[in-house]
Parts: structure tokens; C-alpha cells; sequence
């Protein structure tokens, strides 16, 4: 359990170490360069079995403890397409990973983004993603593991690049990320999107667990200056960006998540079950299998226990969230609708905890994307019909 949060804790670090730094950085040489014209350099791809073709079956716990089981079904004939980038996740010895997805990288894709094969067509590079390795040595004020921070952005983006130019076809696009990945992506539309022909084809842009800057009382401008946030489900070009916390433990003031520098600006902050605002039920699906590398260890979800034995659960009810502002931080409020008299459990796993106790500034980072993921799964459906309806 310690381990497995340990490398979360690298993966928060990532984010926020990489954020500045991909924009700036230059182009890499030409021999240094992947080839995403072959198949190996996607974890995702359309039409084979990968990283992605994976069981996703879910057993949904009513509050009375009744269980039922819930079928998940790809769409062959999607009419979008997703891209997404994932946390950081290597374990690779170096400073950055290599090209050889390890299981870090094959969980992460079961646990964040396999599930929005319902629908759009699936697109997952692989990239050399700064890693947990070198970022556990950095805090350790260990040096000698060099890092380029070239290498994340720049294989990102020849990637995307190959997809427009081999895969789109004039398709609509979601971009997905989480973390590291988040940061990726941000740069990623700055560049080469925001206010560019190719953002005609955005339907929306999920950058969850990453601070994204907006000015306060403004859905545009900021990181963006032609895309806002989103505010309805027949809106598409639009972000939907989050950090998440408890609502009894909100962020202390030595978190990063939740706030932003510059005067006049704030986190954004889009519930995907209300976007408009307000509280609301979340869809969640949770990990029933504590190899996931993206998430804690599971919690019995029932008392007394019973087997349940599909890679997810989902608890209809549990949770509630709700955008809010407090103490210069903006996030999404996760609450708990415990009821000790049911034989359901009253508690989630996803705090990262070190040495016993909670590292309260990191909030729910370690399962921002799995708390609503039935929420983002619906909204891109939604997005997807009206970006065709708009065509």
C-alpha cells in the first residue's frame, strides 16, 4: 500500500515540476525522434486488441447492499475520437521512461481511459514521460539522474501530429489527461489548437487532477484564450478541468492543487455532474483490484463483506460534488453521504498516505478521474452528438 502511494506522490510532483516547462522546451534531434507510425508506440489504437480491449465489467452496490452487475460495451463505430495522455506512472531506472509500456502504464489505461471506448475511437502514445525514478531522486536532492523535459512534450506532439495527419480525417477530438499528463496537454492546445483552424474539431478537452488558470469570474482567458470551460452538455470546444478534495479536509495552505499564480486568477474548477454549478450525485467507478497503478488498494464495500469479483465498483448515491472557493483555493468538494445503518461502507480509499498519516495537501489527486468517471464517460457522449449536430 505505502508503495503504491508513494509513486502517486511522484506522479503529483510530476505535474507540477513538468507545467512550465514544456512550452519552452526545445525540439529534440531528429534521431532522437519516435516513429508513431508503428504500432508499438500506442498503448491505444483503433481495431486491434491492446491496452485497451481490456474487462471492464462493474458490480453496482445499491445502498440497501444489493448487487448488480454491469456489462461494459465498446462502440466499433464511434463517431469521435479520444486522445490521452496519462500520469506519471514509470518505474524506469532512468530520468526518462523508454518506449516499452511496462504494467504501470497498461493499469493507468484500464483505470482512466479504456471506458471511454463506449464513445469515441481510442488513441493512447506512449511517451517518455519524466519518471517517478528521477523525481523520487530530485527530492532526495540526488542529481546525477538527468532529466530532458523535452521529451514528454515533444513526443506528445509528434503523436498528435501523426494522428492528424494518418487517423483524424476531419473527425472530432476529446483530449483526455491526468497529472503529468494534464500539464502535457495544456501546453499541447496553447501551441498548437487555441485559437488555430484544427480547434473547430475540438468537441472538449478533459484536463483533470491540473491547475488551470482562468481570471476570476470568467470561463475564458488565462491558460486559454479562445477556449473556455464548459457549461452545458451541447457545448463543445470547451475544458472541463478539476482537482479534487474532502469536504472535511479542504486544502491546507501548503497545497498547489486548487490555486494558481497571478492577480485576478483562479483554478478552474467544472464539475462534470453540474456544470452549471451546484451540488450533485457523482458516477463514480472505483477499483475493486489493487493492482491498478493509479489507485489505492480497495475498501470492503460491504458489511459483512461479500465477493465481489469485477475489476470495478460502482456506489450509486455515495458520493456528492460540488465546485466551491474557499481560502484562495478552487476545487471540487467531494462529500461522503455515509449512513452507518446501511451495509454499505462509509468510506472511499484514495487519500495518499505516507508513513501513517494523510498528506492532506494532495487531497483525492489519486482518484480525480475515477470519482466522476461515469460523469465524463456521459458528458463526451452528449458533447459528441451535438459537435455532430453543429457539423
Amino acid at each position: 500500500m505505502s508503495r503504491q502511494l508513494d509513486r502517486m506522490i511522484g506522479s503529483l510532483v510530476a505535474t507540477l515540476a513538468c507545467a512550465t516547462a514544456f512550452a519552452q522546451s526545445p525540439a529534440p534531434a531528429a534521431s532522437e525522434r519516435n516513429d508513431y507510425s508503428k504500432p508499438e508506440a500506442w498503448l491505444c489504437r483503433p481495431g486491434r486488441q491492446d491496452a485497451c480491449t481490456i474487462d471492464l465489467t462493474t458490480t453496482i452496490v445499491a445502498a440497501d447492499g444489493t448487487l448488480t452487475r454491469e456489462e461494459f460495451k465498446p462502440n466499433p463505430n464511434a463517431p469521435i475520437d479520444c486522445f490521452y495522455v496519462y500520469p506519471t506512472v514509470s518505474l524506469d531506472q532512468t530520468g526518462n521512461s523508454d518506449m516499452q509500456a511496462g504494467p504501470e502504464e497498461q493499469s493507468v489505461i484500464r483505470a482512466q481511459f479504456a471506458r471511454f471506448g463506449s464513445q469515441c475511437r481510442l488513441f493512447a502514445p506512449i511517451y517518455r514521460q519524466i519518471t517517478l525514478t528521477a523525481l523520487r531522486a530530485s527530492i532526495a536532492g540526488n542529481s546525477t539522474i538527468s532529466i530532458d523535459r523535452a521529451l514528454a512534450y515533444n513526443d506528445v506532439l509528434d503523436a498528435w501530429n501523426h494522428y492528424l495527419k494518418h487517423d483524424n480525417n476531419g473527425r472530432g477530438v476529446v483530449l483526455i489527461g491526468h497529472s503529468q499528463g494534464s500539464g502535457v496537454l495544456t501546453q499541447l492546445i496553447r501551441n498548437e489548437i487555441d485559437g488555430k483552424p484544427i480547434q473547430s474539431q475540438l468537441v472538449s478537452a478533459l484536463l483533470i487532477g491540473s491547475n488551470v488558470a482562468v481570471p476570476k469570474g470568467k470561463d475564458v482567458g488565462g491558460a486559454f484564450q479562445k477556449i473556455p470551460l464548459c457549461r452545458s452538455s451541447d457545448q463543445t470546444g470547451c475544458v472541463v478541468s478539476y482537482v479534487s478534495f474532502r469536504s472535511n479536509v479542504p486544502p491546507p495552505s501548503n497545497s498547489r492543487f486548487g490555486r494558481v499564480p497571478g492577480e485576478g486568477m483562479t483554478a478552474a474548477c467544472v464539475n462534470p455532474a453540474a456544470l452549471k454549478g451546484g451540488k450533485a450525485d457523482l458516477h463514480s467507478y472505483l477499483s475493486n483490484t489493487p493492482a491498478a497503478a493509479t489507485m489505492p488498494a480497495p475498501r470492503p464495500w460491504l458489511n459483512p463483506p461479500k465477493t465481489i469479483d469485477t475489476p470495478f465498483v460502482s456506489t450509486p448515491g455515495l458520493l456528492t460534488g460540488e465546485c466551491v472557493e474557499r481560502d484562495g483555493f478552487s476545487y471540487l468538494s467531494v462529500h461522503i453521504n455515509a449512513d452507518p445503518n446501511d451495509p454499505r461502507t462509509d468510506d472511499i480509499a484514495g487519500d495518499v498516505v505516507r508513513n501513517g498519516q494523510v498528506a492532506t495537501d494532495w487531497g483525492l489527486h489519486l482518484i480525480d478521474m475515477n470519482i466522476a468517471m461515469g460523469d465524463l464517460v456521459a458528458l463526451v457522449g452528449k458533447q459528441a452528438k451535438a459537435y455532430l449536430k453543429k457539423k
